[in-house]
């Protein structure tokens, strides 16, 4: 049966990814958005709104009048709801990716264990969540449904357990509707290996190798590569056959990867996620395959396109996620408009063009492209990243690309001995923006005061000039430049911004008239760090609070943000639960308690 029409149910840069691949392989596609969200619909031959990307019935009705006969669920949103994929197949329309039984079966924590165990999988230690010997810990608490991190915290002793459970339940419930949790035993110093597995429904199963996904943050990956370096042959031999087996044990079809925790030659079974992965580039570009093609053949009915014998790895590949946030600041998520983009020469999956501007909302996840590079072997992809990284700028908003080159050309990455721990404890250098480098000052000259006629938007050679530079507080320093580099940057004709190693910097014209914003609230106030909505407060007018005392707690961007106290004293302003709320705007307020 070959496929004619397709809808993909998602938006972003996997929506851009799905639509390319239709295209390429002659497949009318249909996109779907909500209102004010159309970055993504360019390449659909339809284009249908929907209320929300979550409304399955809306979305199998976009796919029913546009003639669509089958629907690919990207990543996120729907892709791994069992209920989604049966109406789906119910209605009549094919769903790119595992039945629905299966998505039932392995996209929950608790299930998947099970079958893990069966097919022989080594699975982690597990304990009641109302009976945590006093010994096992640290453990690790996290929501049975859902994957993304969300509803996952680490717990080193006994008396933090508790409220673990309950923000993590309450995380879980507000992402996946459902509040289960498991306890296990956490690993320190563990890596984060995967493999991707595929199925069709002759009963053909492969891997495409292996990735390592061990540079997170808060268990949300930062960096991918595959395939993983410095894995044990044995280890990698026994993951490979054991997602294999995972896969048989359930008769897996379409795309999936098996995740494990490695920690020198053992290994666990973390979860399966039963979809494509967003990093999946890296494993096409050391394997020369297109996995969406494949997704695509196996939802019509034929074969897998390669054997396993069939399959091997060429070079390395390395993925970074650039992300609309604030790495000094906590790495808040950032809403705002992006003025301009420089992308590299390297595999770019977004749909931001380059030089092109677009809005950034709390509504979504605050990614806003992947950059993806490959080498020979490893040292040439990180350098190849390293360079992409340099050349890469982001204007208008703050992110994270001079974090990611710092990260990515660190001792630590270099030498592949990072483990999934390495960035919540990260040395201050990968967090501290450098100091305004003076040939950054001199580009921003030439933007604010140019030759006549001259044309240009990036810098030639600068006489020495004094520049004053706003700084992430709005503070105006002075700095001499003089410089012959060629940098990103962009102006306005006021302001100047200019990237030096993926990190930006914002030069201010001096006309007498502008005077900086001071963004920061003094101590006693605690703010909304970005919009969102009020879910938890902890405390009432008059309470006396301790300095480092949770507040309550904001969720913006699929977040849960705590709001903590600076100092002691007494709360004599509280925040209305449930209250939307604008970045900046007063939740609560400590009175410092006076000295005796």
């Amino acid at each position: 049966m070959a496929l004619h029409s397709v809808l993909v149910a998602n938006r972003g840069e996997i929506a851009a990814r799905v639509l390319r691949a239709c295209r390429e392989l002659g497949i009318r596609s249909v996109a779907v958005h909500v209102p004010g969200d159309t970055a993504h619909i360019a390449l659909a031959d339809a284009v249908v709104e929907v209320p929300s990307y979550l409304d399955g019935a809306a979305i199998i009705e976009a796919a029913r009048s546009t003639g669509a006969e089958a629907i690919h669920p990207g990543y996120g949103f729907l892709s791994e709801n069992a209920g989604f994929a049966r109406a789906v197949t119910d209605a009549g329309l094919v769903f790119v990716g595992p039945s629905a039984d299966v998505i039932e079966v392995m996209g929950r924590k608790d299930r998947a264990r099970e079958v893990a165990e069966r097919a022989g999988v080594p699975v982690m230690p597990r304990y009641d969540p109302q009976a945590v010997p006093a010994d096992a810990y640290p453990v690790l608490v996290k929501a049975a449904a859902g994957g993304g991190g969300k509803g996952m915290h680490v717990v080193r002793h006994p008396e933090q357990l508790a409220e673990a459970l309950a923000t993590a339940a309450r995380e879980a419930r507000a992402a996946f509707g459902d509040d289960t949790l498991l306890v296990e035993r956490y690993v320190e110093g563990g890596r984060h290996v995967e493999v991707q597995v595929f199925g069709d429904e002759q009963g053909n199963i492969v891997h495409l190798l292996d990735r390592d996904c061990s540079v997170q943050r808060r268990h949300q990956k930062v960096v991918e590569e595959a395939p993983a370096p410095d894995l044990d042959p044995g280890v990698r031999d026994r993951i490979r056959s054991a997602a294999v087996a995972l896969c048989r044990e359930v008769g897996y079809v379409n795309a999936g990867t098996v995740e494990y925790l490695v920690m020198g030659q053992e290994a666990f079974f973390l979860e399966m996620n039963t979809r494509l992965q967003v990093e999946h580039p890296v494993t096409e570009e050391v394997t020369a395959t297109d996995l969406v093609h494949w997704q695509l053949a196996v939802a019509a009915g034929e074969s897998l396109p390669l054997t396993q014998d069939e399959i091997t790895a060429v070079g390395h590949a390395i993925e970074v996620r650039v992300y609309a946030e604030d790495p000094a600041a906590g790495f808040l998520p950032q809403a705002g408009r992006i003025r301009e983009v420089w992308w590299p020469g390297a595999r770019v999956e977004s749909v931001i063009g380059d030089a092109e501007g677009a809005d950034v909302t709390s509504s979504f996840d605050p990614m806003i492209a992947k950059i993806v590079v490959a080498g020979d072997d490893r040292a040439e992809a990180v350098d190849a990243m390293v360079e992409a990284l340099e050349m890469t700028a982001v204007f208008g908003i703050r992110s994270n690309v001079g974090f990611l080159r710092r990260v990515v050309d660190s001792a630590t990455f270099r030498d592949a001995v990072m483990d999934t721990g390495w960035l919540d404890t990260a040395p201050e250098e990968l967090l501290t923006t450098p100091a305004v480098p003076a040939h950054a000052a001199a580009v921003a000259a030439r933007l604010l005061w140019p030759e006549p006629d001259d044309g240009w938007r990036s810098a030639g050679p600068a006489a020495p000039l004094r520049m004053p530079v706003v700084d992430e507080e709005g503070i105006r320093h002075e700095v001499t430049a003089w410089s012959d580099h060629v940098l990103p940057a962009t102006t306005d004709g006021a302001r100047a911004w200019v990237a030096v190693e993926g990190e930006t910097y914002v030069f201010e014209r001096p006309d007498g008239t502008r005077r900086p914003r001071v963004l920061h609230a003094g101590d006693a106030e605690v703010t909304a760090p970005m919009p969102g909505t009020v879910i938890a407060v902890d405390v009432a007018q008059g309470d006396r609070v301790e300095a480092g005392q949770r507040l309550g707690a904001v969720e913006a961007m699929k977040m849960e943000l705590a709001l903590t106290a600076a100092h002691a004293g007494v709360v004599t302003e509280v925040a209305t639960l449930g209250r939307q709320v604008k970045m900046g705007e007063l939740l609560f307020h400590v009175e410092p308690l006076e000295e005796s």
